[in-house]
């Protein structure tokens, strides 16, 4: 079964008014009578498709088996990775503590690339690439990476400040820093840290 939800373009967990309320402006916007010339035939398949999309979401019974069947294919499809991101990560880790850092990034970018939506393999990555002076700019990439997949994880705050604070980019380095306080409460080191940062941050501009 089609993907529906990305016909309509959607989340899963839109609810029928949602649905329905975004159907209705997408079926104005994109009705074939508003069409003319050539396009009019693709715009009436497209319309078809979209008609169809609501159909079936608005349908809770339909929209259960949809679920069901996108679930599986989600199960099918990330098995794999995901046992890959695994393994590539606890191999970087045991590296790591080797001190073994080209290897520790290596496996760790696997890792990333496997399972891109997992934080921890950003974390990790970013926490071994800042040993090599090559990988210093993907650390910090990295590191924004964990705190955009887990925004309220003040470990990943703290090392995407101490990164973005050591390539002298204070402003990016407070906002982390400030995020961590935020979230992790009142901390000697962090306070510190963002006041410096935000200091050298006016200071620059």
């Amino acid at each position: 079964m089609k993907n529906y939800y990305t016909v309509l373009g959607l989340p899963q967990n839109a609810t029928r008014r949602q649905i329905r309320e975004h159907f209705l402006q997408l079926a104005r916007a994109r009705h074939p009578d508003r069409i003319q010339g050539p396009g009019k035939e693709q715009a009436e398949i497209e319309f078809q498709e979209l008609t169809q999309a609501f159909n079936v979401l608005n349908d809770p019974v339909r929209r259960r088996e949809l679920d069901a069947d996108l679930a599986r294919r989600d199960s099918s499809a990330e098995t794999h990775s995901a046992q890959a991101a695994r393994v590539y990560l606890q191999r970087g880790i045991d590296a790591y503590k080797k001190k073994s850092y080209s290897e520790a990034v290596d496996n760790f970018d696997r890792a990333t690339k496997e399972d891109p939506e997992n934080s921890k393999t950003w974390y990790h990555l970013a926490l071994a690439g800042k040993h090599l002076p090559r990988w210093k700019v993907k650390a910090r990439e990295a590191a924004a990476r964990a705190c955009e997949l887990d925004s309220m994880n003040v470990t990943y705050l703290r090392l995407a400040g101490r990164l973005f604070a050591s390539a002298e980019l204070f402003a990016p380095a407070a906002k982390y820093f400030r995020e961590a306080l935020d979230w992790g409460g009142e901390d000697p080191e962090t306070r510190e840290a963002f006041e410096e940062a935000l200091k050298a941050a006016k200071k620059a501009s």
